[in-house]
């Protein structure tokens, strides 16, 4: 049932999914192979294999994208992966880059 002279405004909603950002990990020749490996399991949630294949991606190429996330969660993954190395003693370097 309408009422005469009601208006009906229409309001659309859009959603808008957060950017994503790359979380980029960089080689240098002091950190240990084993170390990214698990930084790769522990923190990104790798499986073993492809944790070592991305190893070797950084460990060759001197950089890999190892994941991308929306920003809080990519600089929270960094936080907590450089904070670890710190305490392992390596100068382990990670940055985080627009997608």
């Amino acid at each position: 049932m309408s009422v005469q002279g009601e208006t009906r405004e229409k309001t659309r909603i859009r959603i808008k999914e957060p950017k994503h950002y790359r979380v980029i990990m960089h080689n240098d020749d002091f950190t240990s192979m084993d170390f990214v490996v698990e930084i790769l399991m522990d923190i990104f949630h790798k499986e073993e294999a492809e944790a070592q294949r991305l190893m070797l991606m950084v460990h060759e190429s001197g950089r890999a994208a190892v994941g991308a996330y929306p920003y809080d969660i990519a600089v929270t993954k960094v936080q907590a992966a450089t904070a670890r190395a710190k305490e392992e003693g390596y100068p382990f370097r990670m940055t985080v880059e627009e997608v």
